[in-house]
């Protein structure tokens, strides 16, 4: 007799869940809506049923957004005053505006992708139920 193996019990691919959830979607399915609101993630995927309940993506979007968007600006600021020498309030401005704009892009998107990770890697409650 053959033992069926569910969805849940087979491996999880790591780079279709971390896509899913840039993208902001279930990591499971790939159809649903991973994202309520700007940062709220659902209890559980609307078209295929999986629970996202078990997240714990705390301060760790919003580190790996500062992180990424300091390497980003940091250089292109001292390369943009040293070759261009620009009024210091313009570069203040177009700089100010330009790091919001990219951490408010990052965010969700960085956080869709922890949570994607989470569900792929079985951590946190992702595993199976009786394991």
């Amino acid at each position: 007799m053959a033992a069926q193996t569910s969805p849940s019990d087979c491996e999880r691919e790591l780079r279709p869940a971390l896509t899913r959830g840039w993208k902001r979607r279930c990591p499971c399915c790939g159809g649903g809506p991973m994202m309520k609101g700007y940062l709220t993630v659902r209890d559980e995927c609307p078209v295929c049923g999986e629970d996202l309940s078990h997240h714990r993506a705390d301060d760790g979007p919003a580190y790996l957004t500062i992180l990424i968007v300091g390497h980003l600006m940091a250089p292109l600021l001292g390369w943009v005053f040293v070759a261009f020498r620009p009024d210091p309030l313009v570069l203040v401005a177009i700089f100010a505006t330009g790091t919001v704009a990219l951490s408010l892009y990052l965010l969700p998107r960085l956080k869709g992708m922890i949570v994607a990770f989470q569900w792929a890697k079985r951590m946190h409650g992702f595993g199976d139920e009786d394991a």
